[in-house]
C-alpha cells in the first residue's frame, strides 16, 4: 500500500493512489487538483536528518520518504536532480536593511530551472506505470526539462509549445531528442490541446496541477534550502508564480515538515506576479470560495505569463491557510532585478527568477517586510533560457578594429 493518499482541494474526497491518475472525476481537471496527504509513523523525537533516511545520497531522492513512492527506485537516472547551492548576499542584504538574504539558485539544475524536480517525478511515475511516452504543454522551461530527464531515463518525450517560446529553451527540447509541436497560440490554449492529444495518444501527463506528484518533486527545493539552514527558517521566503504550483510546493514543504515536527516555524511566503499577469494575486484578492478565472495577460517573465493558471485553488488556499500574501511587479523592475542579482551576487537569472527579488523590493518599500529580516529568494532558472529581455545591452559592445590606439580610446 503507498504511503499516502489522494485528497481533493474542493470537495475533500479521498482516493487511494491507484484509484485515480491525475485530478478528482467528481470536481473535474481545474477544481479537481489533488493534494499528496502522507500517512507515515510519526518520527518522535527524531530529527530530520533521521528522518530522511537516503543521507548517503545528495541529489532530490534523499527525502524519499516525503515523496510519492513506497520505495526508492531512482538509479535509472543519468543525471542527478540537486542539490543547487545556497548563497548568501551581503552586498544586496545591506543595502536593503536585511539582517540575511539567502538564494536558493536552482538555476543550476540538469536544463537550468527548478522544474527539473518535478519532471523527475513525473518520470519516475511514468516508469513505475511502465508507460514508455510522456508529455507537458509549456512556455518552454518545462518542456526543456522533462526533455532532459526522460532522455536521461530513456523514455519517449513529447512537448507542445507556443511559438513564441525563448529559442534556447526550444533548442534545448530538440538537442535532447524530443518531438517538439509549436503551436500558433498562447501558452493557455496549447495547454488545452496537449491535455486532448495526450489522452486520446495514452501518453503520460507532465501538465501542472493537472498531475498532483509535481508539486511535490519542487518542494525538494524548499528541503534542500531548509537543509543548508540547519532546518532553521528565515522570515521571510519569495518566489515567482504563474500557474501556481511552484508557489504551492514551497508552502506544502513546509506544511509536511511541520506534521511531522521537523521544522521550527513557518515563514511568511509571497507569491510575485507580474502586474499584468496578477491572476492568481487577483483571486487570492476576491477572497474564498476561490474561483478560477481567465483573462489575456502580459509579462516580460515569460515563464510566469500565464493567464489561466491550473494550481490556483492551492495557490490561494495554502496561502491562506498559512497566512502568506502576494506581491505585484512591473516589468521594469523585474528586469532590474535581473541586473541586481548579476552585478551583486554573480547569479544570472532568467527575469521570471529574478522577480522574487523586484517582489522583495517592493514589499520591503510598501512595509510588508521589516527591516533587519532575513530573507530567502527562489531562484527558479537560468538567465541562458531567456535572454531576449536583456539583448539591448548588446548595443553597449560595439565591434573596434584591431588598432591598439583606438581601443585605447575606447577603454578611456
Amino acid at each position: 500500500m503507498a504511503p499516502f493518499i489522494l485528497v481533493c482541494m474542493t470537495c475533500r474526497r479521498e482516493y487511494l493512489a491507484d484509484s485515480v491518475l491525475y485530478t478528482c472525476p467528481e470536481c473535474g481537471n481545474r477544481k479537481g487538483t489533488l493534494e499528496v496527504v502522507y500517512n507515515l509513523p510519526r518520527p518522535g523525537n527524531s530529527g530530520p536528518d533521521d528522518f530522511f533516511q537516503a543521507k548517503a545520497r545528495k541529489d532530490m531522492w534523499r527525502y524519499w520518504p516525503l515523496l510519492p513512492f513506497a520505495q526508492l527506485d531512482a538509479d535509472f537516472f543519468s543525471v542527478e536532480v540537486g542539490p543547487s547551492p545556497v548563497t548568501s548576499c551581503t552586498r544586496i542584504a545591506g543595502k536593503l536593511g536585511l539582517s540575511r538574504l539567502f538564494l536558493k539558485d536552482d538555476g543550476r539544475n540538469p536544463s537550468a530551472s527548478l522544474k527539473d524536480r518535478a519532471s523527475a517525478v513525473a518520470v519516475a511515475k511514468a516508469r513505475e506505470l511502465k508507460m514508455d511516452n510522456v508529455y507537458c504543454a509549456s512556455t518552454g522551461n518545462a518542456a526543456s526539462s522533462l526533455a532532459c530527464l526522460s532522455a536521461s531515463a530513456g523514455l519517449r518525450c513529447n512537448v507542445f509549445l507556443p511559438a513564441t517560446a525563448p529559442e534556447a529553451k526550444l533548442c534545448q527540447m530538440l538537442v535532447f531528442g524530443s518531438r517538439v509541436v509549436r503551436i500558433d497560440a498562447d501558452y493557455d490554449e496549447v495547454f488545452d490541446i496537449s491535455m486532448n492529444i495526450g489522452e486520446k495518444k495514452g501518453w503520460y501527463c507532465r501538465n501542472s496541477a493537472i498531475n498532483p506528484y509535481l508539486l511535490e518533486g519542487k518542494k525538494t527545493a524548499t528541503f534542500e534550502l531548509l537543509e543548508a539552514l540547519d532546518w532553521c527558517s528565515p522570515d521571510y521566503i519569495f518566489v515567482s508564480a504563474g500557474d501556481g504550483t511552484i508557489l504551492s510546493s514551497v508552502y506544502k514543504a513546509f506544511m509536511d515538515l511541520d506534521s511531522y515536527n521537523l521544522v521550527d516555524r513557518i515563514p511568511m511566503i509571497f507569491g510575485v506576479q507580474g502586474i499584468d499577469a496578477a491572476v492568481i494575486a487577483d483571486t487570492f484578492d476576491s477572497g474564498p470560495p476561490f474561483e478560477p478565472f481567465d483573462r489575456k495577460t502580459h509579462c516580460v517573465a515569460d515563464s510566469i505569463n500565464v493567464g489561466k493558471p491550473r494550481d490556483v485553488l492551492k495557490a490561494c488556499k495554502y496561502t491562506m491557510e498559512n497566512g502568506g500574501g502576494f506581491v505585484r511587479v512591473t516589468d521594469e523592475e523585474i528586469i532590474a532585478s535581473v541586473f541586481l542579482l548579476a552585478r551583486e551576487c554573480g547569479v544570472f537569472a532568467e527575469p521570471a527568477g529574478a522577480a522574487a527579488l523586484a517582489g522583495l523590493q517592493k514589499a520591503l518599500s510598501s512595509g510588508l517586510v521589516k527591516q533587519g529580516a532575513s530573507v530567502a529568494l527562489m531562484i527558479t532558472g537560468n538567465g541562458l533560457k531567456d535572454t531576449k529581455p536583456v539583448t539591448n545591452l548588446f548595443k553597449q559592445c560595439s565591434v573596434l578594429p584591431a588598432d591598439e590606439e583606438r581601443i585605447m580610446e575606447e577603454l578611456a
